[in-house]
């Protein structure tokens, strides 16, 4: 077994918006930094609440039908440090045990982990464990389904008209450049297609604030789509899903995206973990729990999270500090948990994964 910890070290200038380190605190409530700068505050949330002490084990087995000869492997599997996302503590244990684990940042900043094992082996297991502390948003956090203050009747100074922001994204010979623009196009999952916007079209109507119309749009993909397990699988597009009407959280944020890129906005997928909460009476059982995926919509003027607001309409919610964010990227290709290449195994292979996300102290 070889066990890693810690973060990577980002380069000078590397990384995104997002990667902070680990240590640093949390910043002050999005409302202190809306009145230095001048904003109105007709709709400013109360102040964040501390943050929720979660602890996560995420462990993924292979068995193979034949013997492995040789492998190589990427794990994306450590948590995202963020200003509202503290990792406390992070290690990676792997049987059988390579010789080295090499993490490093990709293009999107995530760590990701890279290992070769060159030994003959019949299984795989690989174990993440991560503690991190989770600081809910001031500023989209409400009821499931009932948009809060400041998307419900946005203030000018804190949400643009979709429109505005699409053309703010369209490249043109000498604008500022915006990292934003970068989840603008389709991507292999996800395609800008007319039917994906056709079906966006019913949210964004003309000057609608941008947050409220994706606001509403998470709204109908909950209410259009059935959850059905097992109805799609990872190669499943997001027109496939919108022509298919059901799916997993996966579908839900690709269709979301999709609808948004269609019309030329910038949303980018995000994988995770969410706090499920056992039957009354019922103990939290190991293992029972899954990866889930969201959504994030740019907004430059949001003041909160560099303007990406984060929507999840699998559950018809904003992400709160029950949600850890693991990974961001274009699509499910860019954070896959776990990916590889093998040499031998024959032609089946058994695949077993468990997820626990457990509370350590109060919110």
């Amino acid at each position: 077994m070889v066990t890693t910890k810690g973060a990577p070290k980002a380069p000078a200038g590397s990384g995104s918006a997002r990667q902070a380190p680990a240590s640093a605190p949390v910043p002050a409530p999005a409302l202190a930094q809306a009145q230095s700068q001048g904003q109105a505050a007709t709709n400013a949330p109360a102040a964040a609440a501390p943050g929720r002490l979660l602890r996560v084990t995420h462990d993924t087995e292979y068995r193979y039908a034949a013997r492995v000869e040789s492998a190589q492997h990427q794990a994306r599997l450590q948590p995202l440090a963020t200003p509202r996302q503290q990792v406390l503590s992070f290690s990676l244990d792997i049987e059988p045990a390579p010789e080295s684990v090499c993490t490093e940042l990709d293009a999107f900043g995530n760590a990701r982990a890279s290992f070769a094992l060159n030994l003959p082996h019949d299984t795989l297991l690989v174990r993440s464990r991560s503690t991190v502390r989770v600081t809910p948003p001031a500023w989209s956090l409400g009821a499931r389904g009932e948009p809060p203050p400041a998307i419900a009747n946005p203030d000018a100074a804190q949400a643009t008209a979709w429109e505005a922001v699409r053309d703010r994204l369209r490249f043109r010979a000498g604008q500022p450049y915006d990292p934003a623009s970068e989840f603008l196009f389709a991507s292999p999952h996800v395609a800008c297609d007319p039917e994906l916007a056709a079906y966006a079209a019913a949210s964004f109507t003309p000057q609608r604030p941008l947050v409220q119309a994706a606001w509403d749009l998470m709204r109908r993909v909950h209410a259009d789509f059935a959850y059905t397990p097992n109805s799609t699988d990872i190669t499943t597009s997001a027109l496939d899903a919108l022509r298919l009407r059901k799916g997993v959280c996966q579908d839900f944020a690709h269709v979301m995206i999709g609808a948004l890129r269609s019309l030329g906005l910038a949303a980018r997928y995000v994988s995770g973990y969410l706090l499920t909460q056992p039957p009354p009476g019922q103990p939290r059982l190991i293992g029972a729990d899954a990866s889930h995926a969201w959504v994030e919509v740019y907004d430059p003027a949001w003041p909160e999270d560099g303007g990406w607001l984060q929507l999840d309409p699998t559950n018809d919610r904003a992400p709160g500090d029950d949600y850890v964010m693991l990974s961001i990227g274009r699509d499910y290709a860019d954070v896959t948990p776990l990916r590889g290449v093998i040499r031998g195994g024959g032609a089946d292979q058994e695949l077993k994964v468990g997820v626990t996300v457990e509370p350590l102290d109060a919110a």
